[in-house]
């Protein structure tokens, strides 16, 4: 077998190159992997991108460890191919029935240089581009050329590899609440690099934020960025600051990416008592104002505690990015998506802990690292760093 193939355009691909695979196998193990996989050319519509820079976000972590139990976490294999395995708790198999042997590629956006180019993709050869759609923590991933965004000539491939979920999601927060009539919002674990990037868009767009962190540390960080809420959920008057807040921006609306716990109830029960204050008369029922809280992450992952402290106009409900994106359609996506290309080395900038290999990835340490999902912690992947391993002429 020949080490690589020529494609239409004169562009020589390798034959093989290494992906990351996550797999539940049907005796009770999570196996993280790294596989030899076959690069075909494009179709004539597609392109395929040497991946330069893939970030690991927290919604990749629930498909790349899923159920796993890290403190069972073993090394097997040789150094050039390890093999991470866990075992998986028994009473979380019957919901993982859909994965079970099924290795299952990981990443969902990266960004790179288009190496080979469909007949009616060419202008896209040689440029850098940010791409979303999945199995992205691989050396060349083939996709539809629709599926790429060309970066600035002065960004990176690192400045373009966040661009779609953090961007897009905090986007869509504002977005939604314009949607549903509300003027304010709240956010938790606000410190994160999707904080950040949500506290620079509400300052340039002068929408009223209250940022909701976990140390005094993480509230100075985001004082310094000029955010003028910010309530320390673990000072002893987190109530009362959160309700003077929420009462000074009018905020009716949060985005939770703690879920478990009793945040998002605290959250509903301080919005209730700052719409109390102006209240020109009792009512059993509470406020007539809607209170929403969205939890879209699971940084505790135990059960969501509700009291119903705030009257009867309020609900809890799940944010995911994708849903709405289609709420908005393509028009709708593609305008929000050209503002996160203009703001890509500003408003919507990531920084990154550390830079790893797809090697690395499957070092006990840095799994250890990621598991942690530490505020204000986010790792990149450059698979560039691997290229000595796959088979090239």
């Amino acid at each position: 077998m020949s080490h690589s193939e020529a494609v239409s355009d004169g562009t020589e691909l390798p034959v093989s190159a290494l992906e990351l695979r996550s797999t539940v196998t049907s005796d009770g193990r999570l196996v993280l992997s790294l596989e030899s996989v076959a690069i075909s050319p494009p179709e004539a519509d597609e392109v395929v991108v040497a991946v330069e820079a893939a970030p690991l976000n927290p919604s990749d972590l629930g498909l790349l460890l899923g159920p796993a139990d890290l403190s069972t976490m073993a090394v097997v294999g040789p150094a050039e191919q390890p093999r991470l395995t866990f075992s998986v708790p028994e009473r979380t198999m019957a919901s993982l029935s859909a994965r079970i042997d099924q290795p299952m590629k990981v990443g969902n956006e990266g960004a790179g240089t288009v190496v080979a180019a469909g007949t009616a993709a060419r202008h896209l050869l040689g440029r850098k581009v940010g791409m979303f759609g999945g199995a992205m923590y691989t050396q060349f991933r083939k996709l539809p050329a629709a599926d790429c965004v060309i970066l600035p000539d002065a960004a990176s491939a690192a400045d373009g590899a966040s661009m779609f979920v953090n961007p897009l999601t905090s986007l869509a927060m504002v977005e939604t609440m314009r949607m549903e009539g509300h003027s304010a919002l709240v956010h938790t674990a606000a410190a994160s690099n999707l904080g950040q990037m949500l506290n620079r868009l509400c300052l340039a767009d002068g929408v009223p934020l209250v940022n909701i962190v976990r140390s005094e540390h993480q509230a100075e960080l985001l004082r310094s960025a000029g955010a003028h809420h910010v309530v320390d959920s673990s000072a002893a008057d987190f109530a009362q600051k959160l309700e003077d807040a929420i009462a000074s921006t009018g905020a009716t609306i949060a985005f939770d990416a703690v879920g478990g716990g009793r945040l998002a109830h605290a959250i509903l029960h301080a919005m209730e008592r700052s719409l109390s204050r102006a209240a020109g008369a009792y009512s059993r029922y509470g406020s007539a104002t809607h209170k929403q809280v969205y939890v879209y992450g699971s940084l505790d992952p135990g059960p969501t505690v509700l009291e119903r402290t705030y009257g009867m106009a309020w609900s809890v409900g799940g944010f995911l990015l994708t849903p709405f994106l289609e709420r908005i359609g393509p028009a709708g996506a593609a305008r929000l998506r050209d503002r996160v290309v203009a703001g890509l080395k500003t408003t919507f900038a990531s920084h990154y802990t550390a830079t790893i290999s797809l090697r690395e990835m499957l070092e006990p340490r840095h799994l250890t690292a990621f598991a942690r999902r530490a505020t204000g912690e986010k790792y990149l992947v450059d698979p560039s760093r691997d290229y000595g391993a796959f088979h090239s002429g």
